[in-house]
């Protein structure tokens, strides 16, 4: 249904600069007239009378040879010092602690070298403004298209309207899926690359084009005036967390033996399930993401839509326990690991708690807690959460 905005080209800045004669260099004179002062240029140099070249040169080695001497008797005076002061610290100590001090040292760069090579070889965690940006950009699970100028523009309800009051009023008049908006702006000099940049600034919090009309105040202020001010990213994104507005997913758990009855809609399983949004939980697990378009290619998205009803993501409780859901739910909105809702409100007739009272063992620990988050994050891909259980 048209273009995706994302492609329309964005305004760059000329290059400046390309004068090879600008950029060349005067040594010994004053390059004033370059610059359009008006001055004239002339050579600055130290008369010496008639003195000889062989001198000159004999004098200027002289001074190179004794400025050598003294940094290299400063450098020996610091070494000498500091080795002066180690014996001084070590001339008590018995050789035992000697042989313990070294081992210290060298076990701290050992470590300190190790740290290095894992932080090489760790890729970069993805934050949540950049998945935010890939999610603008690739168009995962959209629901709602904006017409703009002849042009759609699919975006996500909930996105939109957590983030600015005019969206959220403007798609509370037509809640169906799929529905088609028109958008009539009323501030002037909108077009679709600046209106496509407006609706990038919504999902990451900046601008995706560098637009010398961005730098103008009195459409900033006439947008500020007709969208409203939305807050930072992370407080809009915190309070869809909170109140989970148009969410369209539920994620429920079970065991191997309960997932028959599971998808028939058992009401004690409903009680378990955490809401979600397709559109965060695709952007920011691969593992999810690819379930949703697995769905999608096998139709069962269809009747989801077709009943109005959100879709259900059946997991299994013995690989991922549903006591970590909101942990892992919180990091995903947020890109904070929040350990301490495992304690303050635990799940009820967990899987795994259960089979740790049948073997008959004790709570975990809060570090045996971080290492199997670990692997979870590991089996979702979800990297920021997998980097933050490291610790």
């Amino acid at each position: 249904m048209g273009a995706n905005a994302s492609n329309y080209p964005h305004s760059c800045s000329p290059r400046v600069g390309g004068n090879s004669q600008a950029q060349q260099t005067f040594i010994g004179t004053s390059s004033y007239s370059q610059q359009g002062y008006g001055c004239e240029s002339k050579l600055y140099s130290l008369d010496h009378g008639h003195e000889k070249p062989q001198d000159k040169k004999k004098r200027t080695s002289g001074l190179a040879t004794l400025k050598k001497k003294f940094i290299k008797r400063r450098k020996s005076n610091r070494s000498a010092d500091h080795a002066k002061q180690m014996r001084e610290l070590l001339s008590g100590w018995d050789v035992r602690d000697v042989n313990a001090l070294v081992e210290e040292y060298e076990g701290t760069s050992a470590l300190k070298e190790l740290s290095l090579q894992a932080s090489v070889a760790r890729p970069e965690a993805r934050t949540l403004q950049k998945d935010m940006a890939d999610l603008y950009e690739y168009k995962y699970c959209t629901d709602v298209d904006l017409i703009f100028q002849e042009t759609c523009f699919p975006v996500h309800r909930a996105i939109l309207a957590a983030r600015c009051p005019f969206f959220k009023t403007l798609l509370s008049s037509s809640p169906e899926y799929g529905a088609e908006i028109i958008m009539d702006i009323n501030t002037a000099g909108i077009d679709m690359p600046m209106f496509s940049a407006l609706l990038h600034y919504l999902y990451t919090g900046e601008f995706g084009m560098e637009d010398s009309r961005f730098q103008n105040v009195d459409i900033l202020v006439q947008l500020s005036e007709e969208f409203g001010t939305p807050n930072s990213l992370d407080v809009d994104m915190r309070g869809l967390f909170d109140y989970m507005c148009y969410y369209d997913v539920v994620l429920s758990f079970s065991s191997d033996s309960e997932l028959v009855e599971a998808f028939g809609g058992n009401q004690n399983c409903l009680d378990e399930e955490h809401k979600a949004h397709k559109a965060v939980i695709s952007a920011r697990s691969p593992f999810f993401r690819n379930l949703l378009q697995r769905r999608i290619r096998t139709g069962e998205e269809i009747t989801d839509r077709t009943l109005r009803t959100p879709t259900r993501i059946i997991l299994d409780e013995s690989i991922i326990p549903k006591k970590y859901a909101k942990v892992i739910l919180h990091c995903m909105y947020t890109d904070v690991v929040d350990l301490s809702v495992l304690h303050c409100s635990p799940s009820v007739g967990s899987l795994s708690e259960v089979q740790a009272l049948v073997a008959g063992k004790p709570n975990m620990t809060r570090a045996e807690e971080a290492m199997e988050l670990y692997h979870i994050a590991l089996f979702l891909e979800f990297n920021m959460l997998a980097q933050g259980m490291k610790f």
